[in-house]
């Protein structure tokens, strides 16, 4: 399948405290850690390297990447919450590319499933954030548009997506996907269990 000319951001710099001891992201998924197992479903629907945004356990991580060709950025300020590694990300990446912003510890999407919300972004507004939504749940990831990066890192106080996507709904567009890989985080030991046991973990 071609791939696109898209940059791409997986976080990977939380705390991991609704894990409990463990760190979720190093947990098997299909034989590898999740977070290199979700850096190369990414992989296959990008042109460009997977930029990953580390923190907690950077160093842990940054070996469960070895080999992977991912670009890794560490942020600093992580303890102080996602807006920051989104931000550290945003800074990271190219400045002329559409950006697909992701988390690390969502297994269950797939490459397809990146390529359909590419797919419904460039058939909708390509000047809008498009976000996947399902039954009023928004998901992730989410695909922000080159001429928009300057403006999520406007507000030092609150960067990232949250906040400018809900302030400005005029810049956003959501696209029905109904693939549960949008939707499905592994916070929990009771949604790593359910994913190993072939359940959904939502």
């Amino acid at each position: 399948m071609p791939k696109h000319d898209v940059a791409v951001i997986v976080l990977a710099a939380g705390l991991s405290r609704r894990m409990g001891a463990r760190n979720k992201l190093l947990l098997p998924v299909g034989g590898l850690p999740m977070i290199r197992h979700m850096v190369g479903v990414y992989a296959r629907i990008t042109a460009r390297p997977v930029i990953v945004v580390t923190g907690h356990e950077a160093p842990e991580i940054e070996a469960a990447l070895a080999g992977s060709g991912a670009d890794i950025v560490f942020n600093r300020d992580y303890a102080q919450g996602q807006p920051t590694s989104v931000a550290c990300g945003l800074r990271a990446a190219p400045a002329d590319l559409p950006l697909l912003i992701g988390l690390g510890d969502q297994p269950l999407l797939s490459a397809e499933d990146l390529r359909a919300l590419i797919a419904a972004h460039l058939a909708g507004d390509r000047d809008r954030i498009s976000i996947p939504l399902h039954n009023d749940r928004r998901g992730n990831p989410i695909v922000i548009p080159a001429a928009l990066r300057a403006r999520l890192l406007e507000d030092p106080a609150s960067p990232g997506c949250k906040k400018f996507t809900r302030a400005h709904p005029e810049h956003v567009q959501f696209h029905p996907l109904s693939a549960p890989g949008f939707y499905a985080d592994i916070d929990t030991p009771e949604a790593y269990d359910a994913l190993n046991e072939g359940a959904s973990p939502c």
